[in-house]
């Protein structure tokens, strides 16, 4: 299951600058990396899983602004079509499932 955050935050003021930065760093330390400006992206093994890294999004999400996150499926993931001008290319695989014996 892969977790989607995408933003819309202001960076008119100091104080929104600030902000900004803080919420794209509180998305770095919990593992999302950036899928484009604004979309960041993070695998999760689990729907329970992925509850709690969305609750995290939402306990570091700005005063102002729009942060929106939607959860997606492997297959859905799998799925996506990636064009880079005419050329499209496979998307990003996921990590490696840690397996215990």
């Amino acid at each position: 299951m892969w977790v989607l955050t995408m933003f819309d935050l202001p960076t008119d003021t100091k104080k929104a600058k600030r902000q900004y930065t803080q919420f794209r760093k509180a998305l770095l330390k919990d593992g999302f990396v950036m899928m484009q400006y604004s979309v960041y992206i993070r695998h999760s093994a689990s729907r329970e899983n992925a509850a709690v890294h969305i609750k995290r999004v939402e306990a570091a999400v700005p005063d102002d602004g729009e942060v929106r996150v939607i959860t997606i499926t492997d297959k859905q993931f799998e799925r996506m079509r990636i064009f880079w001008g005419k050329r499209r290319m496979p998307p990003e695989a996921p990590p490696a499932q840690l397996e215990l014996f």
